[in-house]
């Protein structure tokens, strides 16, 4: 009798640990966030853009994703309690991944952040498996909204060989100053950025005045700018731009211009045009057009100017400049660069806005 007691005992607790291990919460649940432009259809959420990120927070000691990624090539960094813990780099298809275990008994927070950009594909989530439960979501003191290049994607940020190499592998949103200083200010952050990407010309067909509304880059479904409102937007770019606008022999150049560079005035009003239809998505918020910390802003270069004499032209007092320097090393911004930048942009907001 004292036998099949002890059995029937064994039994539920073996039910009860399986029930907590098993606790299956799907994508549509209430407590879960989702930061950045992320879009929850009928069957998962999908995350595409950089910097895209699903945050929860409960009691329990692991957590399971059921994701599907469409290439095989997307990046994400597993944050625990604010710490970087691992870095996934995921499957094609549809799998289940570990992204904590062995945690301590108690409350935490967890966030699956998109590290790559949107061209090294779509990831759709389906639900986590946590042996707890979740509790209320997080919430965030600030909202900022980012339109960038490679600068803000954190293109080639932790290349360390001098190569500037332009791999998923050596790309890390998380470290680019656009998530240093959101971080730093507890920032619901948008960004929509991409590696090559310009005002006026780009490494490819299609500039950022295009893509900025969508809810993925290469679709055709406009994002609805109601759901998200930030205080604060900052524009970089440029670069690409001072790059191609003399490229003479670049197969975008020739489409575009033909043989004959942009004038001056062709640059500023396309850059204000793009500015203008910021300004009437979010009437209220502040605007900052900056540019850096590449060659764009090198001692002697006119793009600096071309912004300035742009904002000036609008007569919209909540259009700012900000210019980080030129880091004056070869390639893309590394780690302690983008680093520099963050901290940079940090004491500018604080300066200009009292965060």
């Amino acid at each position: 009798m004292k036998k099949l007691s002890l059995i029937f005992l064994l039994t539920l607790v073996f039910a009860d640990y399986v029930a907590k291990a098993q606790n299956i919460v799907n994508f549509k649940d209430s407590k879960i966030f989702y930061m950045g432009r992320t879009s929850v259809r009928d069957t998962s959420a999908e995350l595409s853009w950089t910097a895209a990120a699903i945050i929860v927070n409960f009691n329990g000691t692991a957590v399971k994703a059921t994701l599907n990624d469409e290439k095989g090539l997307n990046y994400y960094n597993v944050v625990v309690d604010d710490k970087v813990v691992q870095v996934i780099k995921l499957k094609q298809g549809k799998n289940e991944y570990v992204l904590a275990a062995g945690l301590p008994a108690g409350e935490h927070k967890l966030e699956l952040f998109k590290r790559t950009e949107y061209d090294w594909g779509r990831t759709w989530f389906y639900g986590f498996n946590i042996d707890g439960k979740l509790l209320a979501p997080p919430t965030y003191k600030h909202r900022i909204e980012y339109y960038g290049d490679s600068i803000t994607c954190g293109m080639a940020d932790e290349d360390t060989s001098g190569k500037d190499r332009g791999d998923n592998d050596y790309e890390n949103g998380y470290a680019s100053y656009a998530n240093v200083a959101a971080r730093y200010f507890n920032v619901d952050m948008h960004c929509i950025s991409k590696s090559g990407i310009g005002i006026v010309i780009s490494w490819f067909d299609y500039v950022m005045p295009n893509i900025y509304d969508k809810i993925y880059a290469h679709g055709d479904e406009k994002w609805d700018f109601s759901t998200y409102t930030p205080e604060i937007v900052v524009v970089n770019l440029f670069q690409n731009d001072s790059w191609l606008t003399k490229a003479k022999d670049n197969e975008q150049f020739k489409k575009q211009f033909g043989s004959t560079p942009p004038t001056p005035e062709f640059i500023i009003s396309h850059y204000q045009a793009f500015i203008k239809n910021i300004r009437a998505k979010y009437p209220k918020a502040k605007i900052v057009c900056a540019l850096g910390s590449m060659d764009a802003t090198k001692e002697g270069s006119p793009w600096p100017g071309y912004i300035e004499k742009a904002v000036a032209g609008l007569n919209d007092k909540g259009v700012y400049t900000h210019f980080f320097a030129f880091k004056n090393t070869p390639g893309h911004p590394s780690v302690a660069e983008q680093k520099a930048m963050g901290e940079d942009l940090i004491a500018y907001i604080k300066t200009t806005f009292k965060w």
